[in-house]
């Protein structure tokens, strides 16, 4: 009996144990159908999401077909216009000259002979090669390519959740790669040489330039980001951090760095050689541009590295270089190209991208890749190919104008648009200050931008073009271009500010 006894109260615990496990599996069971429930909407919401942003894209698409009709139909329609006037007038011709032929007196007939002849001669020669041949084709020209987007989706499937691995270290901000350029800054870091972790990508942040909340300016694999836009002479805060599956680093040591001065004139001296590296760095995804450092430009540049232990000061100055080591008294000045990144697909860049035209008969735009937003900047265009008077616009725009419309359409541009006999000013199309005076072949138009004043002006030929054209400016302005393809206009940066407007500034 004692033995049965022991045997049962055995039993009896593993049968308690078997109740609590029952409930347990239980709990299981309703916590399955939850995260079923739960997983299920998760699923629906992100393919709902893949659906959403496939139909976007559709609808960008159908307007670029329907804006490729739209053009194949009005050069067709002008066609048919311009033949229909010419056949009228070639059969009016032609029934005219029956009807001389019929003429019975001979003198009257030889008085206008000769001119009829010339007239007949001449209006045959206007039917010459290309005149009887269509100027747009009936193919659409476009080929969507979705093969990508297929395979991916066959490819859509689960991953499957891997054991967590440590998170990165803290990256290394490398102070020799790193440099200003105008109001540009471009930043280079690594992972410190001991760490073995898994890096899967890194997150940029900078401040607003007065001491602000920091904000992230890049998200991606690479270890050199160049930032845009920034203000002249102003100090900005840079740090970066690292990030995998697991988590996201702690940040590095924050960055001081200082943007170049827009004009100043002074003595320098290099402290130190400057490795040649230094002007090769190249400015990494998303900014798809050469960091161009021109060789009259002394761009100067300050770091400071803080630490939470100590402060580490590094000054140095960033010159091209060249044998010697003084460099005296250079005007530090904006220079900058027009930016193959931002422009209408239409556009059509050469000469190390200073220089556009289009191939569209339509308006496309064209953006600089500095932006402003503090002090005053001259810039010029030289129109190389100005055929059949069109309408090319030149000003400041902000960075998401439209790009498929006459710089001015929208409230994103301030322009002044110019035929061969006079120009306008534009802003969120509204046309206003009609004033005498075009642009030919061979002209320069003027850009004036006074971000002290907050004023736009323009000049032709080195003479103002009307009044100021826009007052109360603010914020981060592009140089911008709107043209087509009888144009074709060269840049020309880095210009001492114009006589008429010094002149005018001394005065007041």
């Amino acid at each position: 009996q004692s033995q049965l006894s022991q045997a049962l109260n055995g039993l009896s615990d593993r049968a308690k144990e078997a109740k609590e496990f029952l409930v347990q599996l239980r709990n299981m069971v309703q916590q399955i159908q939850e995260n079923s429930v739960e997983f299920e909407a998760c699923l629906v919401a992100q393919c709902d999401a893949l659906i959403d942003a496939l139909n976007r894209r559709k609808a960008q698409l159908l307007s670029r077909v329907n804006k490729e009709h739209e053009h194949k139909l009005k050069v067709v329609r002008d066609q048919i216009s311009h033949c229909t006037v010419k056949l009228r007038q070639t059969t009016g011709l032609m029934e005219y000259c029956l009807e001389v032929i019929k003429e019975n007196d001979p003198s009257g007939f030889l008085q206008i002979s000769d001119a009829l002849i010339r007239r007949v001669h001449l209006t045959e020669d206007q039917w010459g090669k290309g005149t009887l041949t269509p100027r747009m084709t009936t193919d659409f020209d476009l080929n969507l390519d979705n093969a990508p987007l297929l395979q991916s989706i066959h490819q859509l499937d689960f991953v499957q959740m891997k054991v967590s691995s440590p998170v990165p270290a803290p990256p290394i901000l490398q102070l020799e790669e790193c440099c200003t350029h105008n109001n540009s800054a471009t930043l280079s870091w690594k992972q410190p040489p001991l760490s073995t972790v898994q890096v899967e990508g890194y997150i940029l942040e900078l401040d607003d330039g007065n001491g602000g909340q920091f904000r992230e300016v890049y998200v991606g694999k690479e270890t050199m980001c160049t930032v845009d836009g920034l203000h002249f002479n102003s100090t900005y805060s840079a740090r970066v951090k690292a990030f995998n599956k697991t988590g996201v680093s702690p940040y590095s040591k924050t960055l001081v760095l200082q943007t170049s001065e827009e004009t100043q004139s002074e003595e320098q001296t290099l402290p130190f050689p400057v490795p040649l590296e230094r002007l090769q760095l190249r400015r990494m995804s998303p900014f798809s541009s050469t960091l161009n450092l021109q060789p009259s430009f002394p761009g100067r540049s300050y770091f400071e590295l803080r630490s939470s232990a100590h402060q580490l000061s590094l000054h140095s100055s960033l010159q091209s270089l060249n044998s010697a080591v003084d460099i005296k008294k250079m005007v530090a000045v904006a220079w900058f190209s027009f930016d193959p990144a931002s422009a209408h697909a239409d556009i059509i860049f050469s000469n190390d991208n200073l220089t556009v035209t289009c191939n569209s008969y339509d308006d496309r735009v064209v953006l600089g890749k500095t932006g402003f937003s503090k002090g005053l900047h001259y810039w010029e265009l030289s129109i190389d190919r100005y055929d059949n008077h069109p309408d090319p616009a030149f000003g400041v725009a902000r960075i998401d104008v439209l790009k498929d419309a006459m710089l001015g359409k929208d409230d994103k541009a301030w322009a002044m648009y110019v035929d061969n006999n006079r120009s306008w000013f534009m802003h969120n199309n509204s046309h206003t200050n009609r004033t005498e005076g075009g642009i030919t072949k061979g002209a320069t138009v003027g850009v004036l931008l006074d971000l002290t004043r907050r004023t736009l002006t323009f000049s032709i030929n080195e003479d103002q073009q009307g009044p100021v054209a826009f007052e109360n400016l603010e914020g981060l302005f592009f140089p911008a271009v709107s043209l087509n393809r009888n144009v074709q206009v060269t840049l020309h940066t880095g210009l001492p500010v114009p006589e008429f407007y010094a002149s005018r500034s001394a005065m007041q």
